[in-house]
């Protein structure tokens, strides 16, 4: 190896001891190392990295579908950057846009392979390709279309509907002909961006009483066709009362028991699936990425046109990003959350 002579030093976020319930600051470290590189490594400034709920589950070493974080070693995530330093004649330069998965440090050091190029709409944030362009915008794409099956004219229902993944489901939703989108978050503030900026036609907040009779007033006598899932618990109980037959449940996440320290217990009421012949399905988003394209398409065209909404909040500087990622668990952000940490 040889140390890169652009800088000396670069700060990173080291996972130290696993969680039990709650994250809290003394399970993570920041550390500065030296920054090095072989001289056919590509050397990335990062300028936005992504905190997400699924990092939770890599926090701790029960099985999973994907490896946990390993102790002592930095946390990893997706990330956005400009190169710095690359190999003369490779295809990466510096100064290029390049998206790849070594978030949670300043400095990201691999081979070209590990970064992607991207070159990023006008007037649109790198940042948006960790979320409306990114992971999040695809998940809510591929959840809505290719799991749920959603069709013109049909009810839909979305919670944590102000959220990365949320809000750009019922502004698909929106777009594509939905009767009816309901949403759910947990603040007066929050409902009322829904119905006012992001085009959902009633929304309320779960903290207002009990979930299920709030869904069956806002869902009204016709009920819901299409339950996009992003919280689980007592959410998905509600859910499964309010559907309607042969209803479709896109199961993308269970933020309510992310922390829980035991197993919370399923829907008292899943039987309804059998007499309702509902269907419930996961999904990880990787498993399609061949969506893409027309994803990115779509998306990014309703972007450019003002007509889709690319919320994020931004937190500065990489020693806040345990702090960042915390409150993306706790719900303080609107759309995708990002920590800053280059110009």
């Amino acid at each position: 190896m040889v140390t890169m002579n652009l800088t000396t030093t670069g700060r990173e976020i080291h996972l130290i001891t696993r969680p039990r319930g709650w994250p809290v600051a003394d399970n993570f470290e920041l550390v500065t190392k030296e920054v090095e590189a072989a001289p056919e490594d590509v050397v990335v400034r990062n300028q936005f990295l992504s905190v997400d709920p699924y990092m939770r589950g890599r926090m701790s070493d029960a099985r999973s579908y994907s490896p946990p974080f390993q102790l002592g070693h930095v946390m990893d995530g997706g990330a956005v950057g400009k190169v710095v330093s690359a190999s003369p004649g490779a295809i990466l330069a510096p100064g290029d846009t390049v998206l790849h998965r070594l978030g949670w440090r300043e400095f990201a050091v691999g081979p070209p392979a590990a970064f992607r190029q991207i070159q990023p709409l006008p007037g649109v944030p790198a940042s948006a390709y960790l979320g409306a362009l990114g992971m999040p915008g695809l998940t809510a794409y591929v959840g809505l279309l290719d799991i749920a099956h959603f069709q013109p004219g049909e009810s839909v229902f979305v919670s944590a509907a102000a959220g990365a993944v949320g809000s750009m489901v019922g502004q698909l939703a929106r777009s594509r002909g939905a009767g009816l989108v309901i949403g759910s978050a947990g603040s007066a503030a929050k409902v009322e961006h829904l119905t006012r900026d992001l085009g959902y036609d009633t929304a309320f907040n779960y903290h207002d009483g009990d979930i299920t009779a709030l869904l069956t007033a806002a869902a009204g006598e016709r009920g819901i066709d299409v339950y996009f899932d992003n919280v689980g618990g007592d959410h998905l109980e509600a859910a499964l009362a309010v559907l309607r037959p042969h209803g479709r449940v896109a199961m993308c996440g269970s933020i309510s028991s992310y922390n829980a320290e035991s197993a919370p217990p399923g829907p008292r009421n899943l039987t309804l699936a059998v007499g309702k012949r509902l269907r419930l399905e996961g999904f990880l988003v990787g498993d399609h990425l061949d969506r893409e394209a027309e994803f990115l398409s779509e998306v990014g065209g309703g972007i450019l046109a003002g007509t889709t909404v690319a919320d994020e909040t931004v937190v500065a500087g990489i020693e806040n990003m345990v702090e960042a990622f915390l409150g993306m668990m706790r719900g303080t952000n609107l759309g995708k959350m990002v920590v800053r940490v280059g110009d």
